[in-house]
């Protein structure tokens, strides 16, 4: 065989196998891509799976979800307020509680030196609340220590009674009724308007 005939022999053989492995990369691209799209659509279908658990648990817990009603428990203030009177006949208390309110907290404090305060706290008939502070001490400390910042806000007249009328700057709602007089500081506060803080201011003996 010529020279040239060897030549365009070898040419054609790589010819070939160039060919071959051309067909090789891309059936091996082809399947690869096969795999990939496969994997893909598992991927995709996961996440449309896990979208619609979470849809379908969101339903649930939206029509089977009900507020947690907090529980106001009563309390039996009259033993603290016997006692407290004992100590300080000042301490006043609702005689009667009106209709349908009742008490949730009740405290007196008596250290060994001034000031002695004595607290009740009642929940009325529409849920609101009301607070009865009172204290030997008769500064503007004990008004700010439990009222905050106040701004006064007229009189209301209580059983022929003066009261100072405050607005609370810092709560939200909140006003109070503030008696001074005999060296004692009386506060009826709270959420449930004047006409409530009224109401229970007269029923204090």
């Amino acid at each position: 065989m010529s020279s040239t005939g060897e030549e365009q022999t070898a040419a054609q053989t790589r010819a070939q196998a160039e060919r071959a492995r051309v067909r090789a990369e891309a059936e091996a691209y082809r399947a690869q891509n096969k795999i990939d799209r496969a994997k893909a659509r598992t991927l995709t279908n996961m996440v449309w799976a896990l979208l619609a658990c979470f849809v379908v648990v969101a339903f649930l817990m939206l029509v089977t979800w009900r507020p947690k009603e907090e529980r106001i428990r009563p309390v039996d203030y009259a033993p603290q307020l016997a006692e407290a009177r004992k100590v300080a006949p000042w301490v006043r208390g609702p005689e009667p509680m009106p209709a349908g309110w009742f008490a949730n907290n009740a405290r007196f404090l008596a250290p060994q030196q001034s000031p002695m305060t004595w607290h009740l706290g009642i929940v009325t008939d529409q849920k609101k609340y009301v607070g009865l502070e009172q204290s030997n001490v008769t500064s503007k400390g004990f008004q700010t220590d439990k009222l905050g910042k106040t701004e006064d806000d007229g009189t209301s007249t209580v059983a022929g009674v003066v009261w100072q009328r405050k607005t609370l700057l810092e709560r939200k709602n909140e006003q109070a009724l503030v008696l001074i007089g005999s060296g004692v500081t009386t506060i009826v506060t709270g959420n449930a308007g004047y006409p409530a803080l009224e109401t229970f201011a007269a029923t204090l003996r």
